[in-house]
């Protein structure tokens, strides 16, 4: 039976179906906004597994190109691997949704969130956000939902909710905040120097959205929900649980609070074998091994929060808002365009800025519609970072970091017009020990300045954490720069980048529920001294673009032609630009609207092609001066080409103010002379005049 509930949202619809499409899941909604629509499902393995400790939850959103009715571009006309937009879309349903999961559920659960239509007006993944939760939410899957998403655009002083993909290009603020009824829990977008007030008034807005979506899944679940299936919680306890944890309580109070990461680690290692040994038989039954194994987490978790809200201590030894040591260094390597090293306490970025041709830029084919990107953010996490052995590859979590860094620094990139280059920006994970994508917007910045990326103003990030006690969080801390263990065991961490003006990239999960105003109010303000702190510290590094990029960057040269003359300097079957682009070792480019791009090696050879371009486009003006080429001696005169293929007479009267005898006692063939134009007759043809004649004879 077809189920549906919806909601008013300007002149449209939003609709919640169930009961038409894919039946056989566990749970099936099918979401519609305007043209765009999507289909989630969520579907549970038969079989529950023991002692998890972990939610096997995975989420795999998909776009299909015939909902925007295109056909795949490339030789295969297939859907393939995700594309990095439906990566991030996907994390953006997993965050909210992963710890509203019961992990003693102990069952593998698959989300799947389709767009199967896009008016290419409204951004369908809101739309995915809302379905995935409904869809589980109506499931025989326990959940603790629902929750749902919305996107705040900030323009014209106005905040909107859920803008249009043209209303997003001209926002000020673009943030996707997904939350419950009770409160927002996940928050991730981008802005162009907000106040951290404006970020506040976003959040409180997409609540009340959130809300009413939430309560139009607990509609749809009242019509179409099925009953939960149960639990399977461990009824097994970890025998000797306090004699284990009386032992091991003092020793972990000590091992905890090493001066740095290696030293913690191998010290809890250290306790927690020895326990092990003294109960090996005990912990060869895999159940209470695990449980020993969640024993030792649950007081490494006491003993860390209770020592920042007791005694203000946190492991390494600093105060709440200290800030790790901080060095920056530029120039590091030899050949690339720009390159940097950022290191805050135990993480470090390396950081290599590349500049490009516009051929370089990244394109884009996907159901939003063709476009390119002139500012690409690529970054690694490789397993030496944090000393293990793995595999190298790229993974959700480097997709994610590396848009987080993207988009925090893309406000402060120049255009395409002020700044025709490419720009490609990596970071190499050095170390990491507490918000590496943090420390590559730092590392991008020194890396893109150093590269003499013209940007507007330097960006840094920083880390912060929450720790909190009671269930009104009568007690809490608010950490800047965390660690690690401080972002595994904290209850929010949130990552603030930004210039001295205001905010640029947000991203913000929370582990509890109705985190309050004040709170955020505080978190935000201390942010926003720790950002003060570290481009204070960058800035004594370079603080301003250099003035000249790389000798090792193409050289670019950008004109504008008229748009009658793009034929001409094009030619028959790109004969001429083709020919113009051979003579000089060049890459030429030409825009629509007339712009003419021009790449070389080196500056001279994108000059001479610069020139040969404007002999092809311009037409000679009477009364200019022009460094012209002697071609050819006659006996009345020579003729010099004053503009690629375009020659002029100069007569041998206008050689000299004395008497020329011989046109080769002024001038020598391939020699070049500055001529001035007098005059184009009635038949086309140049008149020139050589305007050192006189001081030429002179110094004869």
């Amino acid at each position: 039976m077809v189920q549906r509930v919806t909601y008013k949202m300007g002149d449209e619809e939003l609709i919640l179906e169930t009961g038409r499409l894919a039946k056989q899941a566990n749970g099936s909604v099918f979401a519609q906004f305007a043209g765009s629509a999507v289909i989630a499902t969520v579907c549970a393995s038969g079989t529950a597994q023991e002692g998890l400790d972990y939610v096997p939850v995975t989420v795999d959103y998909n776009e299909k190109y015939y909902a925007a009715g295109k056909i795949p571009g490339g030789f295969i006309k297939r859907e393939g691997r995700p594309k990095e937009k439906e990566i991030l879309v996907s994390r953006l349903i997993d965050r909210p949704m992963r710890p509203l999961f019961d992990i003693s559920f102990g069952r593998e659960i698959q989300i799947i969130p389709t767009c199967i239509s896009s008016d290419q007006i409204n951004p369908p993944d809101i739309l995915a956000v809302i379905a995935s939760s409904a869809a589980v939410t109506i499931s025989d899957i326990p959940f603790n939902g629902p929750v749902a998403a919305c996107r705040v655009g900030y323009l014209d002083g106005n905040y909107i909710i859920n803008p249009t993909y043209e209303q997003i290009e001209k926002s000020s603020l673009e943030i996707v905040v997904a939350g419950t009824a009770d409160g927002f829990t996940m928050v991730e977008g981008g802005a162009n120097e907000v106040s951290e007030e404006l970020m506040l008034g976003a959040l409180e807005k997409a609540q009340e959205f959130i809300t009413a979506m939430c309560h139009l899944q607990d509609e749809l679940k009242k019509l179409a929900g099925k009953e939960k299936l149960p639990l399977a919680p461990l009824k097994v306890e970890l025998e000797n649980k306090d004699a284990i944890e009386n032992e091991a309580m003092s020793l972990l109070q000590k091992a905890c609070y090493e001066s740095t990461k290696n030293a913690r680690q191998s010290s809890i290692a250290k306790v927690k074998e020895d326990i092990a040994e003294k109960y090996a038989e005990q912990l060869e039954d895999d159940i209470q091994k695990k449980l020993f194994n969640a024993l030792f987490d649950d007081m490494q978790y006491k003993i860390l929060r209770t020592g920042i809200l007791e005694r203000g201590q946190r492991v390494d030894g600093r105060g709440l808002e200290d800030i790790r040591q901080i060095t920056c260094e530029i120039d590091v390597l030899p050949r690339p365009h720009g390159s940097a090293i950022f290191t805050r306490g135990e993480t470090q970025a390396l950081a290599v800025a590349t500049l490009g041709t516009a051929l370089d830029e990244q394109v884009y084919d996907d159901i939003d519609g063709d476009r390119s990107e002139h500012f690409i953010l690529h970054y690694n996490f490789p397993p030496y970072s944090v000393g293990e052995c793995g595999r190298l590859a790229t993974g959700r979590r480097e997709i994610g970091h590396g848009n987080l860094a993207r988009r925090a620094l893309e406000p402060m990139v120049p255009s395409r017009q002020e700044f025709p280059y490419t720009v490609r920006v990596v970071s190499e994970i050095m170390e990491s020990n507490g918000s590496s994508s943090m420390a590559s917007i730092c590392g991008g910045t020194l890396c893109m300045l150093a590269a003499g990326v013209p940007m507007k103003k330097p960006v840094a990030g920083i880390a912060m954490g929450l720790i909190t006690e009671g269930d009104k969080y009568e007690k809490y801390a608010i950490l800047s720069d965390i660690l690690g263990e401080e972002d595994h065991l904290g209850d929010m961490d949130f990552k603030v980048a930004g210039t001295v003006d205001g905010i640029t990239g947000f991203q913000m999960d929370i582990k509890i529920a109705g985190v309050t105003t004040e709170i955020m109010t505080k978190a935000l303000a201390q942010a926003k001294r720790a950002r003060m702190h570290i481009l204070n510290i960058m800035n004594q590094t370079i603080s301003k673009p250099r003035a000249k990029i790389s000798e090792y960057a193409p050289k670019i040269e950008t004109m504008k032609i008229d748009i009658d003359k793009i034929g001409a300097l094009i030619g028959p079957g790109g004969k001429t630009v083709k020919g113009i682009s051979a003579m000089y070792n060049v890459t030429i480019n030409t825009d629509d609207d007339g712009t003419v791009t021009i790449y070389g090696k080196n500056s001279a050879s994108t000059e001479g092609a610069k020139k040969a371009v404007k002999g092809v486009v311009e037409d000679p003006e009477v009364g200019t001066i022009y460094n012209g080429t002697v071609k050819r001696l006659m006996d009345f005169g020579c003729f010099v080409e004053i503009l690629p293929g375009k020659e002029g007479l100069c007569h041998i009267s206008k050689l000299s103010r004395t008497r020329v005898e011989k046109v080769s006692d002024v001038v020598k063939e391939g020699q070049e002379i500055p001529v001035k134009l007098i005059e184009i007759d009635r038949m086309g043809r140049l008149n020139l005049s050589y305007i050192d004649a006189l001081e030429e004879n002179s110094k004869k």
